[in-house]
């Protein structure tokens, strides 16, 4: 007879979020506690069939008969019941071994993760010795399957080995630490003993899932086995007690997995049989084979094994187990496990926890089934849940996107008991966790399992969405639903749109699911090696499958879009694509894909390699050709949730603009100004001032030069006139000329380029070619710019200047207020800073006594020569400001061109040299200290200097955050790139 004894446990509330001192909190707990009392615990026991204790309230203490099974429940009054309030401050079981914080180099809330010799952590029927909080040691999942059991949910128990213990494992030669084994199989027999049945004991047998999981997701880049346990003595026990059919399905689902994961046999060659037999029983599902075809099956799948192998299945479970947890250790290293932490700049992780748990099963027939869910809409942040569920199924068929799932609703009707449970359940979650969370779940015979939950992979606007709507909601605070949205999420939303969509409604050739929302354009290619080549190309491709597997994370990241004939919302192409804002159409069964031919084909449409097609990843159309797209706008929940950032930044951020359009899109994207605007760029507007700068740089004498910088000046005007016009009353800085000159002349071969200049200047081709001789240098980066052009020709900085300032004052007579601030770049000296500022201001008082009129303005330098950062102080007696160009100053300081660095980034970066690319992201170690140098010597001798940074950087938020914390006034980053700054400043302000 079944019987259930007493398993009450201590509940750890370890953080003060896990048992709030609200009473509302408190009753919430008690009320939803009954889950912990309800579990159900998977028990096959001796002559009797399999037990699934329902311990619910209507045969708590009673015998209970299912058709066709005889199955007895026994509990005394209270046994195992965790429905009366548990105390604030209960206490925490002590760790093993002194315990030591140890910081985590990438962003985890991890405040309380210790390190300790314990590295085996149980959890289980209302209670666990983890916590949200030890995401670091017991990775993401194991922290939350451990909070999941002390709040009460229905968990299958299960024990978690530390991130700790992989680190030991990859640091000893892929060898498990000493004693971890012991550890191991010491906490595998409490989860025995909590679920009366054993490891490898055909009369009573325990079956586990065995899976990864590190601090930050990383969706199917390491390898989970599920069904653990099972041999032929095993499998004809679980036959004997709960039906030949399941028991066999459950062990060639085994035998196939095992073999891919733990013995590096490929999954095609089981998928062979299983097709093969499937073909000879003329059915089309697996579902349709019987329990007979099923056992033959896995006679066929242990073959595999010793024609692949050489060797036999290995049968005994518990070094079935070890495998596994060496298998799941050895997965943190897989090329494409490498590769996501490389796309995603995810670092100083100390490997993966491993999550050995009781298999609860959803292949058990028509009352069972697994699903995955959203506890809100994640592509557009709606509040409904959203998932998918597939009838008679384990969880990997719906994750994989093997079948294509149904929607949730199909549980709702099939299932209506456990579905309301689910429903209650996320709201339990959403409230704990105060976050949408993506939630894995099992249905047992019409019993629910929660077997993962985690704060969901959302898009721009759906984590835009989410954040305001759980402000509204009373969830969290403004300052909290800041932290919710990733500076990355707004990237997504400036990406764009097509421009009219019903123009292409006639070329619309197939549907798919809307995987991803967004426009993608590109060219056909059918494996991620080509997308990788065509995007180092320079191409746009669609990457398009059958169905992606983690595998394929290289040529989806390089991708413009995504495209696969299967899969559902949930699968592996749908999650990575959301997380990473890239356009995705899956389950598009419209389309068969041949891979061998390079083609897809629609009805009778055949689509080849390179033909061009376009997604709606939004709705899941394919269209033919290449559709026109438009920039994205501004939504009513972005332009609030913006404001909230606004409010909290100290950091103000501004914009690098050239024109007068790309000032207004500035200004419409938020920035509080001009932090660089380079006056170079506008020489290139119209064929007539290219040629006025080619004959000024051609001039021999300074008459021939100031003629033709006559011809320049009122374009020069007329573009500063634009830019203080769309940004009347913010500050506008502007850099005078920079590059060396010579990259103004044509390109091509010396004849065409002198041919070019003898026509535009007048001059014979033996003044040009002595012209051209003088500007040529060796290394003009490092050569003949910056303040050198305006030290050499002072006319040069005088028209530039003169144009400023004739702008500044006429756009003032017209009642436009206009801040302008004049920068020098390039300065390695207070002399050279001294020279043109004392050039700068003799032109500013002719100007104002010309035009009868004059204002305030600035004038300061570009700090990008090392020198100038270690001479601030001598400099800033000069300078009214500093702006920091972080491109030259990482250039001069790691000696690195930036034109020739991609010959050797790469291989810096994969040999772990460099950990990213210091012209994108901020070496804060080197030329982070030179702009805290710089500031803090600068400040001293003029306290009331004005300090920025106008590089590339100023719109990477780890740079941004830098920035502030090192006291800066202000960052300036491309237009579109000003909301992800205004958020990052935000962000490091909360």
């Amino acid at each position: 007879m079944c019987s259930v004894t007493n398993m009450k446990g201590t509940v750890i509330r370890s953080t003060p979020d896990v048992c709030s001192s609200s009473s509302s909190t408190r009753r919430l707990y008690t009320l939803k506690a009954k889950y912990a009392d309800d579990a159900d615990l998977l028990s096959l026991r001796e002559n009797h069939s399999l037990c699934l204790l329902r311990l619910s309230r209507s045969c708590r203490g009673t015998r209970c008969e299912h058709a066709g099974n005889k199955c007895f429940l026994e509990t005394k009054a209270g046994a195992g019941r965790y429905d009366q309030p548990q105390p604030a401050t209960a206490a925490v079981p002590a760790l093993r071994g002194r315990m030591k914080p140890k910081a985590i180099l990438t962003p985890v809330s991890d405040a309380t993760s210790p390190t300790t010799e314990k590295r085996v952590f149980t959890f289980g029927k209302g209670r666990s010795e983890g916590n949200k909080g030890m995401k670091s040691l017991l990775g993401g999942k194991g922290a939350n399957l451990a909070e999941m059991s002390t709040i009460g949910l229905s968990v299958p128990p299960g024990l978690t080995i530390s991130t700790e213990a992989c680190q030991e494992y990859q640091q000893n030669g892929k060898k498990l630490s000493e004693g971890l084994w012991e550890e191991v199989l010491e906490g595998l027999e409490t989860v025995e003993k909590e679920m009366g049945a054993l490891l490898g004991d055909p009369s009573k047998p325990l079956l586990l899932s065995v899976r990864s999981g590190a601090a930050i997701s990383m969706p199917g880049m390491m390898d989970t086995v599920l069904n653990l346990g099972l041999n032929d003595e095993v499998a004809a026990g679980l036959a004997e007690k709960c039906g030949g059919r399941f028991a066999y399905d459950s062990y060639r689902r085994f035998l196939d997995m095992f073999g891919d994961v733990v013995m590096g046999i490929p999954h095609l060659l089981f998928e062979e049989k299983l097709e093969h037999m499937k073909e000879a029983k003329g059915v089309k599902l697996d579902t349709d084979l019987s329990a007979s075809d099923l056992k033959e099956l896995v006679k066929q799948y242990k073959n595999v094994y010793i024609e692949t192998k050489g060797e036999e299945f290995p049968s005994d479970p518990k070094k079935q187990l070890q495998l596994s947890v060496k298998a799941v250790f050895d997965s943190w290293d897989s090329p494409r496990a490498i590769k996501y932490r490389s796309i995603n700049q995810i670092t100083g992780l100390k490997g993966t926890a491993v999550n050995i748990q009781c298999m609860v099963f959803g292949n058990m027939g028509n009352t069972s089934g697994t699903g995955v869910l959203f506890t809100r809409n994640p592509s557009t942040g709606e509040n409904k849940l959203y998932g998918e569920f597939l009838i008679n199924a384990q969880g990997e068929d719906v994750v994989a996107g093997i079948r294509t799932p149904e929607d949730l609703d199909t549980m709702k009707s099939y299932m209506p008991e456990a579905y309301k449970e689910l429903v209650e359940n996320c709201e339990i979650l959403e409230r704990h966790y105060k976050d949408m969370m993506d939630i894995e779940f099992t249905v047992q015979e019409n019993r629910l399992w929660m077997l993962q939950c985690r704060s969901g992979k959302r898009t721009g606007k759906a984590a835009v969405k989410i954040a305001v709507d759980m402000v509204n909601e009373g969830l969290v605070d403004t300052r909290a639903a800041v932290k919710m949205v990733e500076p990355q999420h707004l990237d997504q939303l400036l990406h764009p749109q097509f421009e009219d969509p019903s123009a292409y409604k006639d070329k619309v050739v197939a549907t798919g699911l809307p995987a991803s929302p967004g426009a993608a354009v590109g060219q056909v290619v059918f494996s991620a090696e080509d997308a990788e080549a065509w995007h180092a190309q320079g191409k746009s491709a669609i990457l398009v499958r059958t169905e992606t597997s983690p595998e394929d994370i290289g040529g989806m990241h390089a991708a413009a879009g995504i495209l696969t004939a299967r899969g559902g919302m949930t699968s592996h192409a749908a999650v990575v694509a959301r997380g990473w804002g890239k356009c995705c159409v899956s389950g598009c069964s419209d389309i068969r894909v041949n891979d061998n031919e390079k083609s897809i084909v629609v009805g009778d449409m055949v689509i080849s390699e390179g033909d061009w097609l376009s997604l709606n990843g939004s709705i899941g159309e394919v269209i033919l050709g290449k559709q026109p797209l438009a920039p994205p706008a501004m939504s009513g929940d972005l332009e609030i949730f913006m404001s909230w950032a606004d409010e909290i930044r100290r950091l103000k951020v501004m914009a690098n603009a050239d024109t007068p359009d790309d000032a207004l899109t500035a200004r419409n994207n938020g920035a509080q100004g001009i932090g660089l605007c380079r006056t170079e760029h506008m020489f290139f507007a119209s064929d007539e001032r290219i040629k006025a700068v080619r004959k000024m740089i051609m001039a021999v004498t300074p008459e021939q030069r100031k003629a033709a910088l006559d011809l320049l000046l009122p374009y020069q005007r007329s573009d500063f006139e634009g830019i203080f016009r769309a940004m009347e009353g913010l500050p506008v800085t502007i850099r005078l000329l920079d590059p060396p000159l010579h990259e103004f002349l044509p390109e091509g071969d010396l004849e065409q380029i002198v041919n070019e200049l003898t026509l535009e200047t007048g001059m014979s081709e033996d003044e040009v070619f002595s012209r051209i001789e003088k500007l040529s240098e060796v290394n003009p980066m490092l050569g003949f710019r910056g303040c050198r052009l305006g030290i050499s020709y002072p006319e040069l900085t005088e028209m530039q200047v003169r144009a400023i300032f004739q702008a500044a004052v006429s756009m003032s007579n017209h009642r436009f207020k206009v801040f302008p601030e004049i920068m020098v770049p390039l300065v390695g000296t207070p002399q050279e800073l001294g020279h043109q500022i004392s050039l700068i201001r003799n032109v500013a008082t002719k100007v104002f006594s010309e035009m009868g009129s004059s204002l305030d303005y600035k004038v300061g330098t570009m700090i990008e020569i090392p020198r100038a950062a270690l001479v601030a102080d001598e400099i800033a007696k000069e300078a009214e400001f500093f702006s920091f160009g972080t491109n030259d100053l990482t250039q001069m300081t790691f000696g690195y061109s930036r034109d020739d660095v991609g010959k050797f980034l790469p291989v810096y970066l994969s040999k772990g040299i460099l950990q990213s690319d210091p012209f994108e992201v901020l070496d804060q170690k080197g030329v982070g200290q030179l702009i805290k140098i710089a500031t803090e010597r600068g400040r001293a001798a003029r306290p009331s200097l004005k300090v920025g940074i106008c590089g590339e950087h100023g719109g990477e938020p780890s740079s941004v955050a830098f920035f502030a914390e090192a006291g800066l006034d202000y960052v300036s980053c491309s237009p579109f790139r000003v909301p992800i700054a205004r958020l990052a400043a935000a962000q490091v302000a909360v």
